[in-house]
């Protein structure tokens, strides 16, 4: 994350007023500037009479700002009191082009702060938070000297207000001109090629302004070649050239910008921890007693207080009612039938807010289509907006605070078709066991609880919490068949985790829907106590040390509130994926598979459908196979697993583990039964002839081949060699002997002489062509960008991967040719001599 100067990350900064000086005073605690030396002068017009400026004509609204409309101009009357303070400016779309994103979306995000100018100016200032120290430190003055924000606009000084308490400045071109702190990102720019504004057909709609914000509604026409964008990071917005574009070179799209007053007292920090599972901000913090600089890193989270008179009862422990609960509104665009569900979604999180002391903290309401002064845009109002798209997603996003991170407000996306997603997941995973799976339509009822559990994980995220890709590896697997316990407990400990529905189950278990969904568990309880509850210390490094001892206390009574995610953390830890279940990827995998083999055989009549034209089966098929693949990944992981668990210096244990050995060995035996020996039971040709086209590509050697591919990497080899060094090789599964007990497998017919089938030859091809890649690499392990060196994958010219598999080579070869010399099957005694052929000249390319 990019930090910020003292005061904001991620956001632009206004400060203003108007008193004919030539310097700027000091903001935020920091020095001034002479703006003299920089050539800015004020502005030859001075100020008129406050009545020639707001006439009669004014159409006046008193908010954050008051806001005067006096014919087709718009004025801003600024109070002194606000200069200086910082302001989030957050613009989003609400009406776009076909194929540019949906109403809703952010389209930026700044912090903006108005301050006196030089003579008849006030200055808006955009604020980066990168560094701070305190004003009464002699580091100050050096920090002071490498962080001066960006003067963005400089507004003439119109007018002063009646009593003198304000400045009146012109707004009108700055907000229907495309000024980037309060108009469309610069990336989202450059995706759509817009380019430049057109200001006759550019304007303001509405300024509306309320007691801590003010709402710029505009509509602002951009020129667009019919292009594709320059593609950028992933995004819910298609990175597909406008149709309006191609038709006019022109795409017209409403915005609405929401100036909020940022808290004059910055909430007080939440000191991050690792340990738990929380999005952060940070900035780098210096002082004159330092050794070394400070990182200054917390949690983002919503300002939950007692009461006014209850912070007492808090502390003691009762459950108090809070000064502001978080609320949630449901886009009145939402289908009548979803909301109460989504409403529910949000309303299960209240359980875990009672465990860190308070009651009716949060809950989802109806949107009061009726009230004229609320707007879905508005940035006081958190909201769930529904999309109309065909993206089969949600997203939880928050806006926050970057001095504290303290969260403001979060506009949820739902996307209409995230339904599809949910049904093809659920009847995959439980039709074995659910018969209300077994259909292309879901029942209200049914759709409603997967609506449900996906609003609670995404409103998690609003909350601040971030993915928990570990809290299934807590439940032990033959827990996942325990009707009582599964029931009463949850297949996994967080909604967080992307662990979907328990396809461990089977049908004898008799498992109801209660042991089958996704719930608020033992980990999202203890991290919403830990993130809003209370942690004394009166320093952050006291908090930190309580927070910690209190950390260590959760996880030693309770083992399912660990947190593990391979998104910040040790991606080569295999109890930290999605979609997985349980402490035992291996024993899960065959629960799972023997309900895939039951579901394979009623997919015509699960996905029947009048008129059809084998769409249904071709797509149900697709997951299936998709969710067979998933089980392969997840064993595949434990294979060269190293172990990452976050501990303090005064806890014991190792922070660095390794997969035990024996898992590992059981892990490959696993993929060799059920996937390399060929799962005829996958081959499904009844099935296949209604949609795949035998040409096309084969959706079981396309399984059999990915997971092959990333069992023997080089990246995963070289890994085993380094853990082999550090933990010994009785402890340690080594490349070595992977490859022997790949190679003894997927070469049986080697020793038994039976006939190779196509899938296997294609599989002993692939291998083979691995190994050989792998002593022979075509292209370099570095590229070079500016001058500048960078690795690419594993440098086999330091690893020991290289000589292990030119060993096996040979050592293959050898009993290739053995073999071939007795082979009776002809498509296989050709198919070994040209493996023999393709070896030698890989071991020898010069011959």
């Amino acid at each position: 994350m990019k930090k910020i100067l003292i005061a904001a990350a991620l956001l632009v900064s206004i400060t203003s007023f108007a008193q004919q000086k030539d310097s700027v005073p000091s903001t935020n605690g920091r020095p001034g500037l002479n703006l003299n030396n920089l050539g800015i002068r004020p502005p030859a017009t001075a100020p008129k009479p406050y009545k020639e400026v707001i006439t009669d004509k004014a159409v006046t609204k008193k908010g954050l700002f008051t806001v005067h409309k006096v014919e087709d101009k718009y004025y801003f009357e600024i109070n002194d009191s606000l200069l200086g303070r910082e302001v989030l400016a957050v613009t989003r779309f609400v009406k776009v082009p076909a194929g540019a994103g949906y109403g809703g979306e952010i389209a930026n995000q700044q912090t903006l702060s108005f301050q006196k100018g030089i003579g008849n100016t006030i200055f808006l200032r955009v604020i980066t938070l990168i560094n701070t120290a305190d004003s009464t430190t002699d580091i100050y003055k050096a920090v002071s000297n490498s962080n001066v924000n960006t003067i963005a606009q400089a507004f003439p000084i119109a007018a002063f207000s009646k009593d003198s308490t304000g400045t009146v400045i012109e707004v009108t071109d700055f907000f229907k001109g495309d000024n980037q702190p309060v108009s469309i990102n610069a990336n989202i720019k450059r995706r759509y090629s817009l380019t430049a504004l057109a200001p006759d057909r550019s304007f303001i709609q509405k300024i509306s302004t309320f007691p801590i914000n003010t709402e710029i509604r505009t509509i602002k026409t951009f020129s667009s070649s019919s292009g594709m964008g320059m593609p950028v990071a992933p995004s819910p917005f298609p990175s597909a050239s406008l149709p309006a574009a191609n038709a006019s070179g022109a795409v017209t799209i409403e915005l609405n910008t929401s100036l909020l007053l940022l808290p004059k007292t910055p909430m007080a920090h939440r000191v991050a921890d690792k340990r738990v599972g929380y999005f952060t901000d940070d900035f780098v913090k210096y002082s004159d007693d330092q050794q070394q600089v400070e990182n200054k890193e917390f949690a983002v989270r919503w300002r939950l207080e007692p009461k006014d008179g209850e912070y007492d009862k808090w502390l003691k422990g009762e459950i108090v009612e809070p000064k502001k609960p978080i609320i949630y509104y449901i886009d009145p665009a939402t289908p009548k039938q979803w909301r109460k569900y989504l409403i529910a979604g949000i309303n299960d999180w209240q359980k875990a807010f009672e465990k860190a002391g308070f009651k009716n903290a949060i809950m989802g309401k109806e949107w009061p289509e009726n009230d004229s002064t609320m707007s879905t845009e508005d940035a006081r109002f958190s909201v769930v907006r529904y999309f109309a798209s065909d993206i089969e997603n949600a997203y939880g996003p928050n806006v926050h605070d970057p001095r504290s991170g303290e969260i403001l407000e979060s506009h949820i996306g739902w996307y209409h078709n995230v339904m599809k997603l949910v049904h093809d997941w659920y009847m995959i995973q439980t039709a074995a066991i659910d018969p209300r799976a077994r259909s292309m339509k879901f029942s209200d009822e049914l759709m409603g609880d997967l609506i449900r559990f996906v609003s609670s994980h995404e409103v998690g995220h609003t909350l601040g919490l971030r993915h928990n890709m570990g809290s299934s590896s807590k439940t032990p697997v033959e827990k996942l068949r325990d009707k009582a316990w599964v029931e009463a407990n949850g297949h996994t400990a967080s909604i967080m985790d992307y662990a979907r529905f328990n396809y461990v189950a089977q049908p004898e278990d008799n498992i109801s829907k209660a042991g089958l969904y996704p719930r608020i568990g033992d980990y999202d309880l203890w991290a919403i106590k830990w993130g809003y509850g209370f942690i004394s210390g009166a320093t952050d490094e006291d908090q930190k040390k309580v927070s910690s001892k209190m950390i260590i206390e959760a996880y030693k009574n309770n083992p399912r509130t660990w947190f593990g995610t391979y998104e910040s953390g040790n991606p080569a830890d295999p109890r930290a994926q999605s979609e997985d279940l349980s402490d035992n990827a291996v024993k899960a995998s065959e629960y799972g598979i023997k309900n895939l083999q039951r579901i394979l055989p009623k997919l015509p009549e699960y996905t029947f459908e009048e008129a059809d034209l084998n769409e249904n089966i071709a797509e149900i098929y697709t997951q299936l196979i998709g969710q067979f693949r998933r089980y392969m990944g997840h064993v595949t992981k434990n294979v060269g697993g190293i172990y990452e668990t976050f501990k303090s210096s005064d806890e014991k244990g190792d922070v660095y583990e390794i997969v035990p050995k024996a898992y590992q060995k059981q892990a490959v035996a696993f993929l060799n039964k059920q996937l390399f020996e060929t799962p005829k039971w996958l081959i499904a040709k009844d099935i296949w002839n209604k949609f795949n086209n035998p040409i096309a590509l084969d959706p079981v050697a396309s399984a059999q081949e990915s997971t092959l591919s990333s069992l023997i990497s080089t990246d995963r080899m070289n890994r085993m060699q380094i853990c082999m060094e550090r933990f010994g090789a009785d402890k340690a599964y080594n490349a070595m002997e992977l490859l022997n007990d790949v190679q003894n497998d997927l070469f049986s017919e080697l020793s038994s002489n039976k006939p190779i089938d196509e899938y296997r030859r294609i599989l002993q091809k692939s291998y083979t062509e691995k190994l050989c890649a792998i002593i022979n690499p075509v292209g370099s392990t570095t590229i070079t960008i500016q001058g500048m060196s960078f690795g690419v994958g594993v440098d086999l010219k330091r690893s020991d991967v290289p000589a292990i598999v030119r060993a096996q080579l040979v050592d293959l070869r050898s009993k290739i040719n053995t073999a071939a010399s007795t082979a009776s099957d002809k498509m296989s005694k050709v198919h070994l001599l040209d493996l023999s052929q393709k070896i030698k000249n890989a071991l020898d390319p010069k011959s």
